[in-house]
């Protein structure tokens, strides 16, 4: 075996430890019963194999709701932060203002402000609002952490196009929005697609802001919803969390697996520029 071939294999493995076995881990859990997690029984293999934590899962708890609240949330704030990141991309990369690169520059700054250090003036905001204990919160609050990053990484996919291809739609009478809309966007595909997976992605995982601003329990968002109601005292229900984690996985995998050539694509580019 040759030394590439070797580190290949050894790349491979690490991966499959690294990444694989927690998904694996999590999937076999959620087959087990109560006893065999508690007991540590059946181990690497759940006997007997059981639907009884995704059936109680469904039907009762909350769980169809919290999983409504968490893709009404995750498509609006998906919508709301490809709109607002495609014409902040597009104004930043191709137009010319005073203090341009400024503002490039403050974009990706505000990205690196931990969302931590921002949930409580933002609590205060919200409530002066009167828009706490709704999804309405969570949908004006969490375009704070995904529209700087969508933004900046659509600035540089905006920088890659050609110029030459919406001067000459300009040139044929095209206005400067047309040109954007027919020329433009439709070839800033990737870079679009690659930031919408992304902001799906936060939306959905969200944990902190969901807990502070929405108190009723119907409201909750998926990860809310099942800690809160799995985890009573010390008491963890790990059949019911697992399940409730792999279903909620599966709209992410679903997203990327669909669209994982337009999001490596559209994280190449912006990365390049």
């Amino acid at each position: 075996m040759t030394a590439a071939r070797a580190f290949a294999v050894v790349g491979f493995v690490a991966f499959a430890l690294v990444v694989l076995v927690p998904f694996w881990w999590i999937a076999n859990m959620s087959f087990k019963t109560y006893e065999q997690v508690q007991f540590a029984t059946s181990i690497y293999v759940p006997r007997p194999f059981t639907w009884a934590n995704y059936t109680a899962l469904w039907l009762d708890t909350r769980f169809p709701l919290w999983l409504r609240n968490s893709l009404v949330t995750a498509v609006a704030v998906t919508a709301l932060t490809t709109v607002m990141a495609s014409l902040g991309g597009y104004a930043i990369a191709r137009l010319r203002f005073p203090g341009r690169e400024v503002v490039a520059s403050l974009i990706l700054v505000l990205y690196l402000v931990p969302p931590a250090l921002l949930f409580i003036p933002l609590y205060r905001v919200l409530a002066e609002l009167g828009a706490t204990n709704t999804l309405a919160s969570l949908i004006l609050s969490y375009p704070t952490f995904t529209v700087p990053f969508c933004t900046w990484l659509l600035i540089g996919f905006f920088k890659a196009l050609p110029h030459e291809l919406e001067e000459a739609a300009l040139v044929d009478g095209a206005t400067r929005t047309a040109a954007l809309v027919r020329v433009l966007l439709p070839l800033a595909a990737p870079g679009i697609v690659a930031s919408a997976i992304f902001a799906f992605t936060l939306s959905w995982n969200e944990f902190l802001y969901s807990l502070v601003f929405v108190s009723p329990a119907e409201l909750k968002t998926m990860t809310v919803g099942v800690f809160s109601e799995l985890i009573r005292g010390d008491i963890y229900y790990w059949g019911g969390l697992m399940a409730g984690a792999c279903i909620g996985s599966l709209p992410i995998v679903v997203a990327y697996v669909f669209f994982l050539d337009y999001y490596v694509s559209g994280l190449t580019a912006g990365a390049v520029k």
